[in-house]
């Protein structure tokens, strides 16, 4: 059985929908969800879907080996970031290379890099007037969003829309592609 780890930094959406498409696949699971916030809403939701979830802080993650170790104990065979903000540290990247993938809530190149999630990435792509936004799956490098990119999908932006119609366009994309590319990746 494969096995995913899935890194989350807020109220975990993504992870609740990627959870739930894999609970029917008996080929694949998800063994664990790591938190950098120990108040974000995704524990609840690993909670009430019987999943273990760990919190860990900075040093932990950024300057030791225990979520390298952690990783290999659980025998994680795809790290999966779903709206996780930190940058990932390269003993992580080395422990798992092109076993580490991120969802961006637009089309890269455009909208990426440090500082652009979520509602940031809606309202620079409305203030820009663009015609179309989507997502882009990538695998993980030193750089944010600059990792090989795997998946993209787009949806069109009407004159009318606003960066949370603009979001509701997004997230609707993401519930659909992300557990299946990832699928893809395991097979």
């Amino acid at each position: 059985m494969k096995r995913i780890v899935i890194f989350a930094s807020g109220s975990g959406s993504n992870a609740e929908n990627i959870i739930s498409f894999f609970r029917k696949d008996p080929a694949i699971t998800v063994a664990a969800v790591l938190t950098n916030k120990n108040s974000a809403k995704v524990l609840e939701r690993c909670d009430r879907l019987g999943v273990p979830a760990f919190y860990f802080n900075g040093p932990a993650f950024k300057d030791s080996s225990a979520i390298v170790d952690l990783l290999h104990g659980l025998q994680t065979d795809l790290v999966v970031l779903a709206g996780f903000l930190w940058k990932i540290p390269e003993n992580l990247i080395e422990a798992y290379p092109n076993k580490i993938v991120n969802i961006h809530p637009a089309l890269l190149p455009d909208y990426g890099g440090k500082g652009m999630y979520g509602d940031r990435v809606h309202k620079a792509v409305k203030d820009n007037n663009e015609s179309e936004t989507g997502i882009t799956i990538h695998y993980v490098n030193e750089n944010y969003d600059e990792g090989a990119i795997i998946f993209q999908a787009k949806t069109m932006i009407e004159p009318t829309d606003t960066p949370e119609t603009i979001a509701q366009k997004v997230h609707q994309l993401e519930y659909e592609h992300f557990p299946k590319v990832i699928k893809k990746l395991l097979s």
